[in-house]
This record gives C-alpha cells, sequence and structure tokens, in this order.
C-alpha cells in the first residue's frame, strides 16, 4: 500500500526539525524548545517511520544504535591522518615558526589557524553525495577502523548534509571527546547504580567509539569538533583554513567556537596564554592549542615529514597533576548510607588548590589503583573537578605498606553493611544510622509515605540541626510551641503543622511500610508484601524462603528486608512509632486483592474524581505496575483531559485506552 504524500512531507518535516534542534543543543548550546518537547517530535517521527517503514540510515531516529558488530573493518585512509608535533614553551613555539619562515625563505609574518587541543579521539567522517557513509578513527594514521555505526549515535554529528550536492565526496576530521558535564552526569548515575565509575573523559570516549554494540555508545554523550577536510570530490573549499571551518559551520557540521585566525607568532602565544587562563572554563577537556598556518597553499608548500605536517604544532599546557604519599583511608557514610573509602594525604598544591584528601569512590577502585596506606600516588586536579588519584607509583619504595580493607560494620552505626550492585556497599540500618538521618525524616515525611503536609525539606533540616528530631518518632513528640519558636514559623504554622503530623497516624500498611525506607522497598513491593502477608507482624517475622515467594521480590529484596527487620534499633522504633498512634487497617490476603497481577498501566492527563497517586495506589493494591511511559508492554492507558503524547503512542501502538470512569468500574468491581 503507497504511503500517502502528506505523510512522506511530515516525515521529511520532522527530520529537518529535528536536525535543527540537535545542532542548537549541542553544538551551539542554544535550544529553542524544552526537552518534551523535543521527545514529542522524536516520538512522532518513530512512529510514522514503523507504521509506514520509512526508516533510513540518515534519520534521527537511527542514532540508538544497533545490534552488535563482531568485529571491526579496517579502513585505509586516502590521505594519511598525522599526529602532530609538540612543543611546550615559547621558545619552541617560536623555533616552530622560525623554520616554517626559513623554508619558505620569506620573513613576512605568518597567519595561523588557532584552536584548542580537545582531549579524544580523532575520527574520520566521509559523506558522499551528502550523506554520511562511513566514520573510522585514525588508527596509525594509514590504517584505521570502521565505527560508522558508532559514531551514528552522536547527535551534533549530521547524517546528512542537505548544502552538499550529488556527485561529491568529502572526508571530514575531528575530535570526538566527552564532556565535563556529560562525565560528571555519567559518574553520578554509575555510583547510583553500583556500577564502575569511569576514569576520565578521555578515555570513556575513547572506550564509547570503539564499542561493538552501538547502544552502549549511544548511551553516552560523545561530542565532536571537526579541525580538518581530507579528500575532496567534486568541488572546491576556500583556500584558507579559518574560511573551511565557516564553510563547515554552515554545512551543519560541528566546529569549535574558540577558534581564532591570528597574524604573527607572537599573537598565537598571546592567544595560547589566553586559553590556559581560561582552561577549567571550557565545558571540555584540553591539553593544549593547536596551530596551523592557515593558508592551504602554503600548507601544501611546506609538505610533512614522516609523521607530522611541517605546517601545524601542538603547544602542549602544563598537567595539573602532582605526587604526594596516602597517609590513611577512612571510611564515610553518605546520606543514603553507602559507605566510601576516603584518602588522607600528605598535603599537596595542585590545580590551585592544597590537596589533603580525596575520595576513592569504592572498593573496586582502590584494586584497579593496587593502592595501600603508605604509597606514593600522583593526584590529578582539573579545574573545580573533585581530585583524583590516577596511580600509583614507585609502590616498591613503599616499605610498610598496609592493605585497605573494608570495615566489619557500619562506622556511623555499627550495623551490618550489605553490598549493593557490583561496587557499592551501603549501611543496612537505613532510618536508624545517624549519617543518614536528614534524608531518612525527609523520606518518611514525604508524599508517597506518611504525606505530612508542611514538613519540607528545609524545615527537616532546621529541625534536625536545632536539634529537635533525631528520629522519625520525634516528629511526633514535636509541640506547637517549638515549632512557633523556629525562624520563619508562626503560630499558625506550627498548628497546621501538628494538625498534619496528626493525620498522618491514621495511614495505611503499604505507605508506612515505604517510610521507613528499607533499601529497594519502593511503593509496589509494599504493596506486594501487604497484599501478602496482611499485617506487620508477619512480614517482621519472615524468613527469607518465605519472603523470596512475595511477588517482585528476589533474594536480594528479600535479604534487604530481613537484615533491616532483625536490626533491635529498627524494630525499637517502629515500636517508638506505633506507641506515636500510628495505625493502619488489616488487609485481607485474598486471590482477588491480585486480580491486575502481572499488567502495566499508565496513568495520563487529569483525573477529575481521583488524586493520580490514589489511583496509583489502587492499581498496585491489585497487583498492577504503574509505568511512566507507554511501550509496547503497555497493557491499559487511563486517560483523562489534556492527555497528549502518552496517549498518541497508546492509540499508533493499539493497547487499550479507557476513561476515569471505566476506570473506576474496574476498580470498584476488582475490589468486591
Amino acid at each position: 500500500m503507497a504511503v500517502p504524500e502528506k505523510i512522506k512531507q511530515e516525515v521529511l518535516e520532522l527530520r529537518r526539525q529535528i536536525e535543527h534542534h540537535n545542532r542548537l543543543y549541542h553544538s551551539l548550546d542554544a535550544p529553542e524548545i524544552p526537552d518534551a518537547d523535543y521527545d514529542a517530535l522524536l516520538a512522532r517521527l518513530e512512529a510514522l517511520e514503523g507504521a509506514h517503514g520509512l526508516a533510513t540510515s540518515d534519520s534521527p531516529t537511527q542514532r540508538v544504535g544497533s545490534e552488535p558488530l563482531a568485529k571491526f573493518r579496517q579502513v585505509t585512509h586516502e590521505l594519511a591522518m598525522l599526529s602532530l608535533d609538540k612543543v611546550s614553551n615559547e621558545q619552541a613555539l617560536q623555533d616552530f615558526d622560525t623554520r616554517i619562515k626559513k623554508r619558505l625563505a620569506d620573513e613576512a609574518p605568518l597567519e595561523y589557524s588557532c584552536e584548542p587541543k580537545v582531549d579524544g579521539v580523532a575520527v574520520s567522517l566521509l559523506y558522499e553525495d551528502g550523506l554520511l557513509t562511513r566514520a573510522a578513527t585514525r588508527g596509525d594514521g594509514i590504517t584505521g577502523e570502521d565505527v560508522t555505526h558508532n559514531v551514528k549515535t552522536i547527535k551534533d554529528v549530521p547524517l546528512r548534509i542537505e548544502a552538499i550536492q550529488k556527485g561529491t565526496r568529502i572526508e571530514v576530521r575531528g575530535e570526538i571527546f566527552l564532556g565535563k558535564k556529560g562525565f560528571a552526569s555519567l559518574n553520578a548515575r554509575a555510583e547510583r547504580e553500583g556500577t564502575k565509575v569511569f576514569v576520565n573523559p578521555r578515555n570513556t570516549a575513547a572506550g564509547a567509539i570503539r564499542q561493538l554494540d552501538s547502544r552502549n555508545t549511544a548511551k553516552i554523550p560523545l561530542q565532536m569538533y571537526c579541525y580538518s577536510v581530507g579528500v575532496t570530490t567534486g568541488f572546491d573549499l576556500p583556500v584558507r583554513l579559518s574560511e573551511i571551518f565557516d564553510t563547515l559551520a554552515s554545512w551543519g557540521l560541528p566546529v569549535n567556537p574558540e577558534r581564532s585566525t591570528e597574524l604573527g607568532i607572537a599573537s598565537c602565544q598571546d592567544y595560547c596564554m589566553k586559553l590556559l587562563a581560561r582552561r577549567n572554563a571550557l565545558e571540555y577537556e584540553i591539553d593544549g592549542a593547536v596551530l596551523k598556518v592557515n593558508d592551504l597553499e602554503i600548507q601544501k608548500q611546506l609538505g610533512q615529514n614522516a609523521k607530522s605536517p611541517r605546517w601545524a604544532m601542538a603547544y602542549k599546557f602544563p598537567a595539573e597533576e602532582k605526587s604526594t604519599k596516602v597517609l590513611d583511608v577512612e571510611f564515610q557514610v553518605g546520606r543514603t548510607g553507602t559507605i566510601t573509602p576516603v584518602a588522607r594525604l600528605d598535603p599537596v598544591f595542585v590545580g590551585g588548590v592544597t590537596v589533603s584528601n580525596t575520595t576513592l569512590h569504592n572498593m573496586d577502585e582502590i584494586s584497579r589503583l593496587g593502592l595501600r596506606i603508605g604509597d606514593s600516588v600522583i593526584v590529578r586536579r582539573a579545574g573545580d573537578v573533585i581530585p583524583k588519584i590516577v596511580r600509583v607509583i614507585n609502590a616498591e619504595k613503599n616499605k610498610k605498606p598496609k592493605a585497605i580493607k573494608l570495615p566489619a560494620s557500619c562506622p556511623a552505626c555499627g550495623s551490618v553493611i550489605e553490598k549493593d550492585g557490583e561496587v557499592l556497599y551501603r549501611c543496612s540500618a537505613g532510618i536508624t544510622c545517624p549519617a543518614q538521618r536528614k534524608e531518612s525524616i525527609k523520606h518518611f515525611a514525604s508524599r508517597a509515605a506518611m504525606d505530612i503536609e508542611g514538613l519540607g525539606d528545609k524545615l527537616v533540616e532546621q529541625l534536625v540541626d536545632e536539634a529537635l528530631i533525631e528520629s522519625v518518632a520525634d516528629i511526633y513528640r514535636l509541640s506547637i510551641e517549638q515549632l512557633a519558636s523556629l525562624e520563619r514559623m508562626g503560630a499558625k504554622s506550627a498548628e497546621n503543622l501538628i494538625s498534619a503530623i496528626e493525620r498522618s497516624k491514621q495511614t495505611g500498611l503499604p505507605r508506612f511500610l515505604f517510610a521507613l525506607g528499607i533499601r529497594e522497598v519502593g511503593e509496589a513491593t509494599a504493596m506486594s508484601l501487604v497484599n501478602h502477608y496482611g499485617d506487620l507482624l508477619p512480614i517482621i517475622s519472615a524468613d527469607l524462603e518465605s519472603l523470596e515467594q512475595v511477588a517482585d521480590v528476589g533474594p536480594i529484596v528479600a535479604q534487604h528486608i530481613r537484615n533491616f527487620f532483625i536490626n533491635k534499633d529498627n524494630l525499637k522504633l517502629i515500636a517508638d512509632l506505633q506507641k506515636s498512634g500510628i495505625r493502619w487497617p488489616q488487609v485481607e490476603t485474598t486471590s482477588t486483592s491480585l486480580a491486575l497481577q502481572g499488567q502495566i498501566y499508565v496513568l495520563t492527563g487529569t483525573l477529575e474524581r481521583l488524586p493520580r497517586s490514589e489511583a496509583k495506589a489502587k492499581l498496585q493494591a491489585l497487583g498492577a505496575k504503574v509505568a511512566g511511559s507507554v511501550s509496547r508492554n503497555t497493557d491499559v492507558v487511563v486517560a483523562g483531559p489534556g492527555a497528549g503524547s502518552k496517549l498518541a503512542r497508546a492509540e499508533e501502538l493499539g493497547i487499550k485506552i479507557i476513561n476515569e470512569g471505566e476506570f473506576l468500574d474496574l476498580i470498584a468491581t476488582l475490589s468486591e
């Protein structure tokens, strides 16, 4: 069946818009629309391409990655990708300029194109008839590896250049890198998920671009800046490198905004010094500046030696690394219970500050470094980035090495330490651990937990800092007089909060269980536990084998639950909370209560007769999972007024859609 012309035109327009916004966001850092609007455009394009078979290799929907390759295909560069000679002082830079003038037999000042030396991975992009057909690493300069499948996942690399006519070929060369923000967010995610942290942005980018499975590459927010062109066929480029950069930028290719054209080597030196001063403010790591003769005809005259061009030079900046000694390693407990090793260092001045301690992240990082107390190490601090030990040096000179061992129990409260994921360890106490006090109280009072209206994060911080509460049980001992004495808290506000605290005593057991902050026991798991056991005492008494019979509870979660309830401090806290008046109705454990077991629901739009949180709780009580987005696995979408992209997605996938009235009838029937 032929695809309507209207659909074809909409697909083309969506691709144009998405590529436009990709360039604004990833290359120019000047987005015009919010992320949600961008996501809606992409979702619409994916739906149209999928429904009508219109997906093509140059569509922005193809950046998510593809099936893994067995191995990399080798690519022979038509024009060798040479490395650059390097200098690290002004005299050597002047000598470079002098050699060029001597070879040219001309003392006139030379014009140079200058740009930051981005610390990344050099690649070659081949566009044929405007379409990206191949991307390759530099390799040994003669032969590289075909990484097209990975480069296509980089959002600021255009898959098609509309301005290039058919019958043309152009090779664009550039540096692929990972920005500082992207690197920081990756490591933050790794720490949250308990996976291995990345060592530095350059190594991360190099590893990402050489993944056999491009779906892994797509998870890394790689970027690219073009720095030259190679072979060209079918058109003439400008004769000055600076003008070529302008042309590439007009085509939508990313070029470095810090580039500059300088006349004479003295101006180049000034550019380098200014760039060095701004080094830490840049959103990507650089290790120097690159200077190239701007005139392409002069470049040809100068030629090259065996490994590098005579017309270019890299001016290397000082490394931000120093050596020092590890005096001791202490273990700190974070606000969420993570046990983190911290190295105490012989103070060293590096990166503009004196560093006397630094995080070691986790035990795997200590093993990777082969670190022992007493070792000499290299510490790196680039800009405002947290200092980091990058390697051990002269390990054999440590005459009294001491192994670094994880403590047997939580340093803050003495509770059992649990392994969480591949590399992290956490205190099992949770809500009663002093190091986790503020976060556990905030969680306990939150809307999805005990729902104490008015007890927000700032007030919790204030109450703990003023020593008015030490645990969640102390919330129920607060008086109007105590609250009214706080800064920015009047008598009326104090009365309202006490009333909210009193109301929270009448709750549901799933809320109470969730409020306790048991590791990996979210709202759905709390509901499953209550549906299975009916009351708190059977849950407290349950052994591992029994817990593993509960829906959504596997061996790891069962162990978290068991560790929590064998902790005497936790049991005492629960008893204190019940004495304060917290109550909940017992739940009947019947098979009908899990009538929606295994089904996935999505709520979208405005529910007018029932708060969304209550609707979610009712679904979970019946065994359903409530997801935040629509996928092919979704069973039912509950749509209220104002439903947008989720409703459209459900219609495209043919998923069952019901309104609020039908939803309430269903809940009432299944709950009888």
